[in-house]
């Protein structure tokens, strides 16, 4: 069974999210065939032009049109849920970025099988230790040590490459109705939408394995005529 997750780096309720999902998964009887795909999302695509990085607390005060005291308000509460879930969430020291390049370096991250691993170190850079993860050498780093090779990592980073990987994706998303993240598509049929409690996944999860592998009951127990590996009865 396969799980595509549209997810960005910088968003904080993807993180928590998919932490959900993993509770889920934890205790799914099948999750050792449950195969996870990461989708990328931009919640700022970029438009080609410099874009400049800033305190996340100054990014949400200027884009909502909300006070510092708001701001705190959201953020505190959305720690404490990310705490209950074994994250660290320092949302007084990230920085907004663009997220194009992590979003590269995932893409070729899959080529590898490495896709989750480096995904979730770009995410513990930008969360828990609030670096920017648009800056090249952080990214090289962050990627180096999750496993991907340094020569292919810094080929990828001064190229366009898989660019149009993250754009696909993007127009898949926008396809599909996808206005915000994270959104989750079990075996390609069922829609989760947001950072739903790890019990909402579970149920999902049975959901989408009935669906694909029914269970055939029998009317009676008691055996009629039929036929068999020895022969007819």
């Amino acid at each position: 069974m396969r799980i595509d997750i549209w997810s960005d780096i910088i968003c904080p309720f993807c993180t928590i999210g998919k932490a959900e999902l993993d509770a889920a998964l934890a205790a799914f009887p099948h999750a050792d065939e449950v195969t996870i795909v990461p989708r990328s999302f931009e919640l700022q695509p970029s438009d080609g032009t410099p874009r400049s990085v800033e305190p996340v607390v100054e990014h949400l005060m200027r884009k909502y049109g909300i006070s510092e005291a708001q701001v705190a308000a959201q953020n505190d509460q959305l720690a404490a849920r990310a705490s209950g879930l074994g994250l660290e969430f320092n949302w007084r020291g990230s920085l907004a970025a663009p997220t194009l390049d992590a979003h590269r370096l995932v893409k070729l991250a899959a080529t590898v099988g490495l896709a989750r691993e480096v995904e979730t170190a770009l995410m513990t850079a930008y969360f828990t230790e609030g670096r920017d993860i648009s800056d090249h050498a952080v990214l090289r780093e962050v990627a180096e040590h999750a496993g991907l090779d340094a020569a292919r990592v810094a080929e990828v980073l001064a190229s366009g490459e898989f660019a149009d990987a993250v754009r696909a994706d993007q127009a898949e998303a926008a396809a599909l109705g996808v206005r915000g993240v994270p959104f989750f598509v079990i075996d390609g049929r069922l829609g989760v939408s947001g950072a739903q409690p790890s019990n909402t996944f579970g149920r999902a999860l049975a959901q989408a394995w009935a669906t694909s592998h029914p269970v055939v009951e029998f009317a009676s127990e008691t055996a009629g005529d039929s036929c068999g590996v020895d022969g007819c009865a």
